[in-house]
């Protein structure tokens, strides 16, 4: 059985529990079958919206939020979708995770879970650059978030896409970056608000963490990234796992057998649910 939210869409329009503003945040509905399932799109507040919905809910109604890169290394979505998971995406890119972004996606957040009857924690899901908004959605909303699966995760923007350790940066994105943030190379040296500069904050509130990486990353760098993450999320009682691919660079990401995240996420996620 499908949330009761969903028995109010149809193809005609919206009418959401009397909520006028949902009609008026929300555009160009559309619905489709995506790999066996229903998927809706919209735009909410002129962004791109995704929402696959699963055959049958599971109990409480969890949900995926994927906060960058649909559809990429889909595994772990997919295992979830199967067992009654919604998967949800919402497009804040190019933003980096900074405090506007952070902003759009609390008010979306808010929005969703009424729309469709969610659970109000969600696992976000921070894969590369997605690592920025998923690990900042947390400390600042830590308890609105039941997990987070982070997936070679950029964690220090002078990481990537400074390049400014051992990796290679990205020029154009990294220009892009110190813009939104209001940087410049000078005041970047000194920046305190990257994930790595909140862990303390993620780790007191209990929020579990599943990371995967490559150790031979040379567009997000291991050491300079999810190491420094699982020795500061230790040091701080939080409870996290760590699964280093010996070898292994950016890309692929997630595992050949997704079943150690799977199995993580359903042990400490369905615990707030």
């Amino acid at each position: 059985m499908l949330s009761k939210a969903n028995d109010n869409i149809s193809g005609d329009g919206m009418e959401i529990d009397n909520m006028k503003e949902n009609n008026d945040a929300i555009s160009s509905l559309s619905k489709a079958l995506w790999k066996g399932y229903e998927r809706h799109d919209f735009l909410y507040e002129g962004r791109a919206t995704i929402v696959v919905l699963p055959k049958i809910s599971a109990p409480g109604n969890p949900w995926v939020w994927r906060a960058e890169f649909f559809d990429a290394f889909p595994s772990v979505d997919m295992a979830l979708l199967e067992r009654g998971w919604h998967l949800v995406y919402y497009k804040v890119s190019d933003m980096y995770g900074c405090p506007e972004a952070i902003k759009l996606m609390n008010g979306f957040h808010r929005f969703i879970i009424k729309l469709y009857v969610l659970n109000p924690k969600p696992v976000i899901f921070g894969f590369s650059r997605g690592g920025l908004y998923a690990f900042n959605y947390a400390a600042e909303y830590p308890r609105e978030v039941s997990c987070l699966y982070l997936d070679a995760p950029v964690l220090d923007i002078r990481s990537w896409p400074g390049g400014k350790g051992a990796g290679q940066g990205s020029p154009k994105e990294w220009t892009d970056c110190m813009a939104i943030y209001g940087l410049t190379e000078d005041t970047a040296r000194d920046f305190r608000g990257n994930p790595l500069d909140k862990v303390e904050v993620v780790a007191k509130a209990g929020v579990p963490i599943i990371a995967v990486a490559g150790d031979a990353d040379t567009a997000v760098p291991f050491l300079e990234n999810s190491a420094i993450l699982e020795k500061k999320y230790t040091e701080y009682g939080g409870n996290m796992k760590m699964i280093v691919k010996p070898g292994v660079g950016h890309h692929p990401h997630s595992l050949e057998d997704p079943r150690p995240i799977i199995d993580f996420i359903l042990e400490n996620a369905l615990l707030f649910l």
